[in-house]
């Protein structure tokens, strides 16, 4: 049997033989079928961006109509009464409930004295007597004592040194605790525990037997200046700790009011419940503590009333077909008027401003669009009374008609 192509040409061969041909084209056969996927991706591409610009057209288009409405500046000034005794408001007898706000504040302090004064103390101290002259009793009136080191002392008052005694046939000095006070002012008097003899009893066996031993340092003697409170000090202490209480009583108002509450300060009072100082004028001391409490008291009323009375207020003064830009509303002032404290009253004369705008139908407006070139929509939404300013805006951007569908039109006011 003679032998076939394939029998002659071994596989291998075949394919080197196609590569062979590949080659004389120049060009590799992968490569050519890269390309050509690359050029179907590319036009693919390219439909679909069409269809998705034309989908856009039909199913996502929209047009946006932004206006301008021309603002008018509304002002009124009126009167409104704040009664403590209603609970819910009158606008027609332009009343507002009003409520009492109250807090007590107490706060102590010290304060140094400012004063000096020349001071000049005696030093004092016990001394005891004894009586070793005979068992009866001596009697010594205010009596002149004189140290170990020529210090002199007086006792202050009368004294009776009780009689010696025998003990055992011992004889034991009667004695007694005398207070002395130094003959002159001065540290030079602070001494430390002496012997004592009386200068009176000088030149008789008394002298020997009748006198006195401290046993602890005599003190209080000086001379110098000293602080001392005067009344000064106790003025400036209270006016200094009353207006420091009275701003911080008005500060914690700010705390404890209700965040929907306005606090009039006209109208707080304070009262002082207590004014005191620790020491009174003329004391000698480096410093004092002053004490006060008072009681702080205002009224207030809810923002919400007043915000409602000035709407209300406005609403009857505005020109028919105009709509309230609520957002817009001002209260400048409170400027309080009259306290008619007897019937718990309060006048306050107010300033009310507010913007409003024609009232536009939407609806109505839409549908006069409908179908409209963008030229026609502008000339016409543009000679709209009370209209200031348009824009329109479409999706998408090369759309040149107003759609007739009122779903794909939004009309927005603008009122900022």
């Amino acid at each position: 049997m003679g032998k076939k192509f394939f029998d002659i040409i071994p596989p291998k061969q075949k394919d080197q033989g196609t590569e062979f041909l590949d080659k004389r084209n120049s060009v590799p056969l992968k490569k050519i079928k890269k390309k050509r996927l690359f050029l179907k991706s590319l036009v693919f591409c390219f439909v679909f961006l069409i269809l998705v610009v034309i989908s856009g057209l039909f199913f996502f288009s929209k047009v946006e109509v932004q206006i301008w409405p021309e603002m008018e500046i509304l002002t009124l000034e009126e009167n409104l009464v704040i009664d403590l005794d209603v609970e819910i408001s009158v606008f027609d007898e332009k009343i507002i409930p009003g409520r009492v706000f109250s807090n007590e504040k107490s706060a102590s302090q010290e304060f140094f004295a400012s004063s000096k004064v020349l001071k000049e103390e005696k030093a004092i101290g016990i001394i005891r007597v004894y009586n070793a002259h005979s068992t009866s009793s001596r009697t010594l009136v205010p009596s002149r004592f004189v140290s170990a080191d020529g210090k002199l002392f007086w006792s202050l008052k009368k004294i009776v040194i009780p009689g010696a005694r025998y003990e055992k046939g011992k004889l034991v000095p009667g004695e007694i605790d005398v207070e002395v006070q130094a003959a002159e002012p001065g540290e030079d008097y602070n001494i430390g525990p002496s012997t004592f003899a009386l200068p009176a009893l000088a030149g008789s066996s008394l002298y020997t037997t009748i006198y006195g031993r401290s046993f602890s340092d005599m003190s209080g003697g000086f001379i110098g200046e000293a602080s001392q409170i005067s009344q000064e000090d106790i003025e400036e202490a209270e006016i200094a700790l009353i207006e420091e209480l009275k701003k911080e009583s008005r500060e914690f108002f700010k705390t404890t009011v209700p965040k929907d509450f306005v606090l009039l300060d006209e109208t707080i009072s304070q009262e002082i419940i207590e004014a005191s100082s620790s020491l009174e004028a003329g004391t000698e001391a480096e410093s004092f503590v002053f004490q006060v409490k008072i009681k702080s008291e205002g009224i207030g009323f809810k923002k919400s009333d007043l915000e409602n009375f000035a709407k209300s207020r406005i609403n009857l003064n505005m020109p028919e077909g105009t709509i309230l830009q609520e957002e817009s509303l001002e209260i400048n002032q409170f400027l309080l008027e009259e306290k008619i404290d007897e019937e718990g009253k309060i006048v306050l004369s107010l300033e009310i401003k507010a913007k409003a705008y024609s009232d536009i139908d939407l609806d109505k407006l839409k549908k006069a669009l409908l179908g409209k070139s963008f030229k026609e929509a502008r000339i016409f939404l543009e000679n709209l009374p009370g209209v200031t300013k348009v824009e329109l805006k479409s999706w998408p951007i090369l759309k040149s008609k107003i759609p007739e569908d009122m779903e794909e039109i939004e009309v927005r006011l603008m009122l900022d």
